[in-house]
């Protein structure tokens, strides 16, 4: 599972306002050049940041298998048809390309889960969005970020708890009950002992946080952002 991991890798040393930038800009123009050369463009920065990053391109791949099957399920079943040829590229062409747009969009969102430290996102959330609301946004971020990969290490070991005891036998709809369910218990018990960890340490919505600057290498990672928001608005004008 994807999660940060200490480094000192140019985009380790990117302020967090600066690479959540980059990210909206990258989202932005990759929704508004369609075509198959504004990806190929787009594919080569987000290659570079996550090379930046000291990120495997295949490893991020597999990190992200889990979205795989349904990227890849919504340009087959859009080239479907019930007579000949069976399968219309044409028609697929659009949802396929939309779909290597989302892997694109993930890509450099795993470049900053890995280099980007929880505490200095939610820092960065709060100094975006001032008073209360930023608070309980900048709180959530920080509980997803902790939370969500002990939940997946939580069923990985659910279900090689269940291959070691010779669940491979088993029907498929049986095998995902028993990991679903497993999986569903640990969720409960881990939120009712984040619930009273939480009390226990008197949790306050606005805790001292790290504080926030840029330095030289946010200069270049300012620029690429707001690069990014021009092609787009210039490519739908």
């Amino acid at each position: 599972m994807l999660k940060y991991e200490p480094g000192s890798t140019v985009v380790h040393a990117l302020d967090p306002r600066t690479k959540l930038a980059v990210q909206a800009g990258f989202a932005v123009a990759a929704f508004a050049h369609t075509t198959p050369r504004g990806l190929a463009v787009l594919t080569a920065i987000a290659l570079g940041f996550v090379g930046a990053a000291r990120l495997s391109p295949l490893g991020t791949l597999v990190e992200l298998r889990f979205v795989l099957p349904i990227l890849i399920a919504a340009p087959l079943l859009e080239g479907l048809t019930f007579g000949w040829p069976w399968f219309s590229l044409a028609q697929a062409r659009f949802p396929a390309l939309a779909s290597y747009r989302v892997l694109l969009i993930l890509f450099v969102s795993a470049a900053y889960v890995h280099t980007t430290p929880t505490r200095e996102s939610r820092a960065a959330v709060q100094w975006l969005i001032p008073g209360k609301p930023g608070q309980f946004l900048g709180m959530g971020v920080a509980v997803v970020f902790r939370f969500l990969p002990v939940i997946v290490d939580d069923l990985v070991r659910a279900r090689e708890a269940m291959h070691a005891r010779l669940g491979t036998e088993r029907p498929l709809a049986e095998r995902i009950r028993i990991v679903a369910t497993a999986g569903l218990r640990r969720v409960f018990a881990r939120a009712d002992a984040l619930s009273l960890a939480l009390r226990a340490r008197c949790f306050a919505w606005n805790p001292t946080l790290p504080r926030l600057s840029l330095g030289w290498w946010d200069v270049p990672g300012m620029a690429l952002g707001l690069a990014l928001v021009g092609s787009a608005v210039i490519g739908s004008v």
